[in-house]
């Protein structure tokens, strides 16, 4: 929920503060007032596109700030982790927008620089802003079957996701068909050129490590005499001349004498130090035999050198053509192997492929019918809700109609498909087109909204749409912009009660010139107008009972200061009121 908006050097707006809360909050002002730059805050806070003629005059930059609380939509959430934004310490989060002058603008999130598409992504799943451009989406063909598919849930939810599943692997499948079959020479030669140079590893069979291991060993077998002179010094160093010569004791004999004369010894001090000699004697033979053992294994191998040598040309063959070591040669070769197995361009091979697409082809089609049969049944029921609620906006003749069409197709189309015997087009939505056709009267011709809704109309239409779809929108605060444009009289009426409908399972706000509407508001605000020193500024604030009255008395044609103007206001007020106690009380008996 957005539960407080700053604004500060927007349009006429110095600095405005906005506490909003769950409910109907309806925002009123007199024409110039700047009650519309609240709207262009909003689209602001939601990553929309910046315009440096919106900066008030004389103001450096344009900044507007929201608050949201409550946000446990799981995208919502992580869009904020993925942020790094932080949350104050009673769990909301500040989204904000500047707007420099020179055109700049920068958005942070939760105290973090973030790009402003960040801002738009969190927006799509915390709030909805409808206006004008709204009416104009919704003329879209795609806007229309979104319409739809929100309408009926999981019921179009579930075979669109199948769908959708088993097309990417269809055109995937098709894809790689129509490469191999295009490609076949290409493939061909680079197949060649991967079966000649595993062949060439495979006949050499090296094994991970072995380059680096030959290496070593034909440094031992090409210095053997230079080893064996180095470790039969240090043996001798060691333990001695073998024969017993005195004049060469070695470390061990003289470790020996050493230990008898401290172990003779009369101080108890000297007596210590032959347990310390005692290790150093013991480590110092197991070095002496391990060294023997090692002068046992340099004996000179001219053959065995020579076999080593010619295995490490082998080797050096394979390194200079494909990787820079064995190891990397091997990777080489089973990367090689991975891309024949793509790169099969056999008869067999395509026929096999050609196979998986027909069959996925088969499946999809199913699948297609079942989501167009879906659809078709709830554009019936969406037809009936909307009218309803036409009915009760003096557009009581009017009727909807919902189509779903399907889409021909070329049969050299790449996403043509055959669903019950006719060739259509397979799109990431299915195969249908929806439009939603308005019918004046039950004699007129049912024609696309467009032509046949006036301005009024079409936002009449609008607002029965999200009436019907209030049960299906995950998004919890709805504004609405000018919905009532071209509304008077009862039609006007009847759209505050929807408003008041619609606010008992979201937030609403709305921007409004009728008092009609106005007056169903559970809270109102309004944009106040001055002027000091020849410069025009706005604010807004919060109205209270009495000053509510006189703001609606002056909505009713500038009678803020006559009786008469204060008695409709207070009698529209009363009629809100009948009407939101009557909604309570239809609720509580629905829930007995």
């Amino acid at each position: 929920m957005l539960a407080e908006m700053r604004i500060q050097g927007l349009g006429v707006i110095e600095e405005a503060a906005l506490e909003l809360h769950p409910g109907f909050t309806v925002v009123t002002g007199e024409t110039g007032a700047g009650k519309t730059m609240v709207v262009t805050g909003l689209h602001l806070l939601s990553g929309g596109r910046s315009d440096a003629s919106k900066v008030r005059a004389g103001s450096a930059k344009a900044i507007v700030e929201g608050r949201f609380t409550d946000i446990t939509g799981e995208h919502a959430l992580r869009i904020l982790s993925d942020a790094g934004a932080e949350a104050d310490e009673d769990g909301s989060v500040i989204a904000a927008r500047s707007v420099s002058a020179d055109g700049r603008s920068r958005a942070h999130l939760g105290g973090r620089s973030v790009p402003v598409g960040v801002l738009g992504e969190l927006s799509e799943q915390l709030l909805a802003v409808h206006g004008q451009n709204s009416q104009l989406r919704l003329l879209r063909p795609a806007e229309q079957r979104a319409v739809l598919d929100r309408f009926a849930g999981e019921a179009v939810a579930d075979p669109l996701a199948a769908y959708r599943k088993i097309r990417h692997e269809w055109l995937l499948v098709a894809r790689e068909l129509t490469e191999r079959r295009a490609r076949s020479r290409e493939l061909a030669q680079q197949a060649d050129l991967l079966r000649h140079g595993l062949a060439e590893i495979d006949a050499v069979e090296p094994a991970p490590g072995e380059d680096t291991e030959l290496t070593e060993q034909v440094k031992r077998l090409a210095a053997v005499d230079e080893l064996r002179d180095t470790a039969s010094a240090a043996q001798l160093a060691i333990a001695g001349s073998a024969e017993g010569d005195p004049d060469l004791p070695g470390a061990l004999g003289l470790l020996a004498e050493a230990r008898r004369r401290l172990g003779s010894a009369e101080d108890a001090t000297l007596r210590d130090f032959e347990p310390r000699l005692s290790e150093a004697s013991v480590l110092l033979g197991e070095v002496s035999r391990e060294l023997a053992s090692y002068l046992g294994t340099l004996d000179a191998d001219p053959e065995r050198l020579e076999a080593i040598l010619a295995r490490q040309a082998e080797l050096k063959k394979l390194t200079r053509k494909y990787a820079a070591d064995i190891d990397g040669v091997l990777a080489w070769a089973d990367d090689a192997r991975a891309r024949l197995a793509g790169m099969d361009t056999s008869e067999e091979a395509l026929e096999e492929l050609a196979a998986r697409r027909d069959v996925l082809a088969g499946e999809l089609a199913e699948h297609a019918a079942r989501l167009s049969s879906a659809r078709r049944a709830a554009a019936e029921e969406l037809a009936k809700r909307i009218t309803g609620e036409l009915s009760g906006l003096a557009m009581g003749q009017a009727a909807i109609e919902v189509t779903v069409r399907s889409r021909e197709a070329d049969a050299a189309d790449a996403t043509a498909l055959t669903v019950e015997g006719r060739t259509l087009a397979a799109g990431p939505d299915g195969v249908d087109d929806v439009e939603l056709l308005l019918r004046a009267h039950a004699k007129a011709p049912a024609l696309p909204v467009h032509k046949a809704a006036s301005g009024g109309e079409l936002s009449r239409v609008m607002l029965a749409i999200e009436v019907v779809l209030a049960h299906a929108d995950t998004v919890q605060t709805l504004v609405f912009d000018e919905v009532d444009a071209g509304v008077g009289g009862r039609a006007a009426v009847e759209i505050g009660r929807r408003l008041a409908r619609l606010a008992r399972t979201h937030q609403v706000l709305v921007v409004t010139h009728l008092p009609q509407v106005a007056a169903f508001a559970d809270r109102h605000l309004v944009v106040d107008k001055g002027t000091a020193d020849g410069v025009t500024r706005s604010g807004v604030r919060t109205l209270d009972d009495d000053e509510r009255v006189t703001e609606l008395a002056r909505m009713l044609a500038g009678l803020d200061d006559t009786e008469t103007g204060r008695a409709h206001a207070e009698e529209l007020l009363r009629a809100a009121e009948e009407f939101a106690e009557s909604a309570v009380a239809g609720t509580r008996r629905t829930r007995r």
